[in-house]
């Protein structure tokens, strides 16, 4: 296999001036941080419920299930804490496959790393500011975490990197709750 420089990504810092989050935005994420980090540490007595599909690769068809999640938040808020699962990228066993949305965000063009960075980023915008959820997304690469970190509000590392030392580190140093999923052995 080789490889072919195509262009530089952007750091996680130029990217978040060209997308930068609202005040508003940051209001929303620091008080669901907050309530999560409530019930976790048992200040508050709801369930947090993850959910949604394992892959994130249509951003329309996304946003419309994380509006119908936002009623049934709202049904349902003093027994659960609903943070949606927006997985936008697809681990392989065998390397083949689509990758999701950070490698691919258009399913029918080649793989373009640097737009999949933004489209990522500009889904959890939208859904952060049309619903008001901070949602889950999968810490498939360490590095990538820093082009959402402002938008997060839980990490899951997946079962083909939770045995990697590179992800439980960063892991361990992030500031919101990281869940960390069975080896793909199937051991606990």
């Amino acid at each position: 296999m080789n490889l072919d420089f195509e262009r530089k990504l952007t750091i996680p810092k130029e990217t978040k001036e060209m997308y930068p989050v609202t005040p508003e935005m940051t209001k929303i994420v620091a008080e669901r941080a907050k309530a999560i980090e409530d019930i976790f540490t048992g200040k508050d007595d709801r369930l947090i419920l993850i959910i949604g599909p394992c892959s994130a690769d249509n951003p329309d068809a996304v946003l419309d299930y994380i509006t119908r999640l936002r009623k049934v938040q709202e049904q349902v808020r003093d027994e659960i804490f609903i943070i949606p699962r927006i997985y936008t990228n697809k681990p392989r066993t065998t390397g083949a496959g689509y990758k999701g949305l950070l490698h691919q965000p258009d399913p029918h063009a080649k793989p373009d790393m640097f737009k999949g960075i933004i489209a990522t980023r500009e889904l959890h915008m939208r859904a952060l500011k049309e619903t008001g959820f901070s949602c889950a997304d999968e810490m498939l690469y360490p590095d990538n975490h820093r082009y959402l970190d402002d938008l997060l509000a839980y990490v899951a590392v997946g079962a083909r990197s939770v045995e990697n030392q590179e992800h439980r580190l960063v892991a361990s140093g992030l500031p919101i709750p990281v869940g960390m999923k069975n080896p793909t052995s199937g051991d606990l």
